[in-house]
């Protein structure tokens, strides 16, 4: 465990390799409005959702043309990457491949061996630890390799979670400093400069399960009482939840503007049957409710709110609508002044962490950069790691863990 502004010296998970190609994994998303609803249909594949259900999530790709942001931000985050490994002396051609829409997975590792290449190391755009974080790109990697008999010919690694490595965590930090400047300016402008502001840290929420599953709780727990928090405020008893507790501290640490404000942990985009419980509060009701408390008037009230998107890489659909359409609707209605904060993105100082990240799986890095109560993230998982159990009662085949289908361990 590290202080939380020092480094882990200690050595990797695995011997150290030197990889002759980087995979970038992501999400996808559609390229026009023919794509929305089969990019829908892969996302839900094998949950027996309807097109009508579907189509109400397409409204969301539909307002924007049909069209994910997060493709072109995938196009540019592997040409800064790129430019990065080349400034180094790097020689590893960067790929692309996602999950639900094309360039898929499959036909990037096809690929990459029919290039020559043999040691791919992966990057994917996300951060934390929970399934859909981690555990199902290392799914989606270790069912590619075997659909196209890749096993055995083509190595693929991951580098480790990347939540609490300085390169995502500043730019989350400068675009702090510069909303809070912004904001505390419009309400000045508008004679408002007396009123309440609240930091909401936004970031994706999914099943409660899910968030059990997502490990040591203990770190959890020792996190909840170094920040204060009750039992169970913010979900914080949870590893996924506690890693974004973690990162936002060490945001507002960096920020001396942001002292003595209060914030909070809130979660979007849930999605799935009502009856299934997901990580609470939505960041709609939140905000709601904490309109609702600040009646009165001066420094009592509640005037503006500032949204940092804590749990994602890039400006992608569940940020544009969920962020930038549905709680600034919100935030417009409780006559709040909003600001939303920017993604690391492109940033420089995210993209050069990626490839500190990697020139540490080759071992030309010393040192393990990581801030926070949790030290650096595990190179290789364990093999019950974000576990999550088929409906068949199996666990999918992954890289870096285990490697066959079994039956799930009984609980």
């Amino acid at each position: 465990m590290t202080s939380s502004t020092g480094t882990d010296t200690g050595t990797a998970d695995e011997t150290d390799t030197e990889y002759d190609a980087v995979l970038l994994a992501s999400f996808g998303g559609p390229e026009g409005q023919d794509d929305v609803l089969p990019f829908l249909r892969n996302v839900t594949a094998g949950r027996g959702i309807p097109d009508e259900r579907l189509e109400e999530v397409a409204t969301h790709y539909r307002a924007n043309g049909g069209v994910s942001p997060i493709n072109d931000q995938n196009r540019a985050l592997l040409a800064a990457l790129e430019g990065e490994l080349t400034s180094r002396g790097i020689e590893a051609p960067v790929y692309w491949g996602n999950r639900n829409w094309e360039p898929y997975i499959p036909q990037a590792l096809e690929r990459l061996h029919a290039d020559g290449h043999r040691r791919v190391l992966t990057i994917a755009t996300s951060a934390y630890s929970c399934y859909s974080s981690c555990r199902q790109y290392r799914e989606d990697l270790g069912m590619a390799l075997r659909s196209t008999g890749l096993e055995g010919e083509l190595g693929v690694d991951k580098v480790r979670q990347y939540f609490n490595h300085p390169g995502f965590i500043e730019p989350f930090a400068e675009g702090l400093q510069a909303g809070l400047a912004e904001i505390r300016a419009e309400l000045a402008a508008e004679g408002r400069a007396e009123g309440r502001l609240h930091i909401f840290f936004a970031t994706h929420s999914i099943p409660t399960s899910d968030a059990a599953a997502a490990g040591p709780r203990p770190l959890a727990a020792e996190l909840q009482e170094q920040t204060g928090m009750a039992p169970g405020e913010g979900n914080g008893a949870d590893v996924y939840s506690a890693q974004h507790l973690d990162v936002a501290r060490e945001v507002l640490r960096r920020v001396p503007e942001a002292e003595g404000l209060d914030w909070s942990l809130v979660y979007q985009s849930r999605s799935g049957p009502p009856h299934v419980p997901w990580l609470e509060p939505d960041i709609n009701d939140a905000m709601t409710e904490l309109a609702s408390s600040g009646a009165g008037a001066g420094e009592n009230q509640l005037a503006g709110v500032l949204v940092v998107p804590l749990g994602f890489v890039s400006d992608h659909m569940e940020v544009v609508w969920d962020l930038d359409t549905e709680a600034r609707q919100t935030a417009q209605s409780l006559g709040l002044a909003f600001r939303r904060t920017p993604t690391p993105g492109t940033h420089p100082t995210f993209v050069s962490g990626l490839v500190d990240l990697i020139e540490e799986r080759m071992g030309r890095r010393p040192g393990r950069a990581a801030v926070g109560c949790f030290g650096a993230w595990y190179d290789v998982c364990a093999p019950n790691c974000c576990l999550k159990v088929m409906r068949d009662g199996t666990v999918r085949p992954t890289v870096a863990g285990e490697d066959s289908d079994v039956k799930a361990p009984t609980r």
